[in-house]
């Protein structure tokens, strides 16, 4: 598979030889970049309390964190050099920007996380650190000096409000200009400053540690599991030792554990509902006026329809899973909703009588739109 922006290799050599193993830069990798943002709609976005923002200032050697939004005051009263905006999940609120997001598809949609945004003024930048997923940094307008390294000491800054790399010794630095591209693994040290007024584009890949996946699949077994039964000790006698948690009482609670199962299905389902789960504040806006059944199927057969920016959708066998909730399709529903899922949104004639009522329970919920 031949993609554009990776120059000179395509998908399966860029995977084999770089993904998750060593950095790569590629230069104009996007000629002519139709950027999705200019800096005036990143402030705006930085303002809106929908979005998750940050800014970040130094100076004197130290660090200062604020979280947004921002109010007009905060962005008037900003310095001329040493300070960058960051906005998350910048593909929520823009077309352009989640076109630009679903050009990486060669990558499963499972382990994508955001596309976010940078907005630095000269010097600006969050200070040397490191990453523990994959991410390519994309060079918007103005130029960004980025040094990095394959070291191994990553012991942090202690008490700084930032993961701050304590001793950062670069050994590769390059100064990317609009439309260059910097690709790198997890763990791999880096600090990029910005030389002009720049916008960055870092799109980033998500990768949960086996803490948080463990801990999420207990939650999600505490909704799964129906246990009968209770505890009961008829055989119960008297004790002159009454702090001390019986023999057989131990006994009988870890028989009842025992009984916990699961298997490869109810895992699958775990990790479908998992990982298209959206994150904590994002919210789903219903149709102010919702089309009746019929006009929504109408529509939807004769202009098609589109995923809304903030969904996810996944699947995995006739299973189908979009923002945490899972449903088992069959025959040419399968067919459909994997075609949703992949290109994230279906022409017009594609829609199925037995699809049609599903997909509109999500329009319901502001999960996909019928295009206008």
């Amino acid at each position: 598979m031949q993609i554009p922006f990776l120059g000179n290799i395509n998908a399966n050599e860029f995977l084999r030889i770089y993904w998750q193993k060593k950095p790569l830069l590629i230069r104009g990798a996007f000629v002519g970049l139709d950027e999705p943002f200019t800096p005036r709609q990143i402030l705006q976005l930085a303002a809106d309390e929908r979005s998750e923002c940050r800014l970040i200032q130094h100076g004197r050697g130290k660090w200062q964190v604020e979280h947004g939004p921002l109010s007009v005051a905060q962005i008037k009263r900003l310095p001329k050099r040493n300070w960058t905006i960051l906005v998350q999940d910048t593909q929520h609120f823009s077309r352009a920007a989640a076109t630009l997001l679903q050009q990486f598809s060669f990558i499963p949609h499972a382990r994508v996380d955001d596309l976010m945004v940078s907005y630095a003024a000269p010097g600006g930048g969050v200070g040397p650190h490191f990453d523990s997923y994959d991410v390519f940094l994309l060079q918007g307008s103005g130029r960004r000096r980025w040094r990095i390294s394959a070291q191994r000491d990553l012991a942090l800054q202690p008490g700084a409000p930032l993961k701050i790399l304590s001793r950062f010794k670069a050994q590769q630095e390059w100064v990317l200009e609009k439309g260059d591209m910097l690709y790198l693994p997890p763990g791999y040290a880096h600090e990029g400053v910005a030389l002009d007024e720049c916008l960055t584009y870092s799109i980033g890949f998500r990768a949960p540690s086996n803490q948080e996946l463990t801990t999420a699949f207990v939650d999600f077994l505490r909704d799964e599991l129906n246990m009968p039964g209770q505890y009961a000790d008829t055989a119960l006698r008297a004790t002159t030792r009454p702090g001390e948690i019986p023999p057989a009482m131990r006994s009988g609670l870890k028989k009842s554990l025992r009984q916990i199962r699961w298997d490869d299905a109810l895992m699958e389902r775990f990790i479908g509902c998992y990982l298209s789960e959206p994150k904590a504040h994002v919210f789903f806006d219903a149709p102010h006026s919702p089309l009746t059944p019929k006009q929504f199927a109408r529509q939807a057969r004769l202009r098609g329809l589109t995923l809304d920016l903030k969904s996810r959708m996944l699947y995995c066998g006739e299973y189908i899973f979009i923002n945490s909730e899972s449903f088992h399709a069959a025959g040419e529903d399968v067919v459909l909703l994997r075609a949703l899922a992949d290109q994230r949104a279906l022409l017009p004639g594609c829609l199925t009588h037995t699809g049609s009522a599903l997909l509109y329970d999500w329009y319901l919920q502001g999960y996909l739109h019928p295009n206008t």
